[in-house]
């Protein structure tokens, strides 16, 4: 039975785009896991291997596409269009929702339970790591390598000091922003 994982990285990041993939294994891949769980250097090596051995598809929804449609319309669409470009008998979406989308199943846990939602994690999450040290050189002064978007103090404190980048999602409204006296 051919499974498609599906999995997403950039959902909870103030800067950058959203990744979502979808991954049908052709073959066995020693070291599977949640990237989360991976060093950088790992992600990326198993990254390689992945796309050499396995059916995949990856969707980027770009931050202005995030502010514009909102994260669930984007997380959906690119679902949809992972169900469109890779033919399996299931999909399984890691964590508890499929966004709306019929016909794809949910697993909590997911990316450490099933090695196909591992490997899209581990997907998605390359992906976004390369997108985050890219932005980084056209905008050091943000820190996006480090906390690869994420709401850090730093990046915080640097979004009040720099404003927002072309990169940033602006439609996220954060309180630390709106009231920086009370912080």
């Amino acid at each position: 039975m051919r499974i498609c994982g599906i999995d997403e990285a950039g959902r909870g990041t103030l800067a950058g785009s959203l990744f979502v993939a979808g991954v049908v294994l052709e073959i066995e891949i020693e070291g599977l896991r949640d990237s989360k769980k991976l060093s950088k250097k790992n992600r990326f090596r198993l990254y390689d291997e992945i796309v050499q051995n396995a059916s995949f598809h990856i969707v980027e929804s770009s931050a202005q596409k995030v502010d514009s449609l909102g994260l669930g319309i984007c997380l959906m669409e690119s679902i949809l269009e992972i169900c469109t470009q890779v033919s399996a008998d299931s999909y399984i979406m890691d964590g508890n929702t499929s966004f709306g989308v019929q016909g794809v199943e949910t697993l909590i846990r997911g990316d450490s339970l099933l090695p196909c939602i591992s490997a899209a994690s581990i997907l998605a999450k390359a992906s976004k790591d390369r997108e985050m040290e890219r932005l980084d050189r056209l905008h050091p002064e943000y820190g996006f390598a480090k906390h690869c978007g994420y709401g850090t103090k730093a990046h915080l404190e640097a979004i009040l000091h720099l404003g927002y980048s072309p990169f940033h999602r602006q439609s996220f409204k954060l309180k630390r922003l709106l009231y920086p006296t009370l912080f």
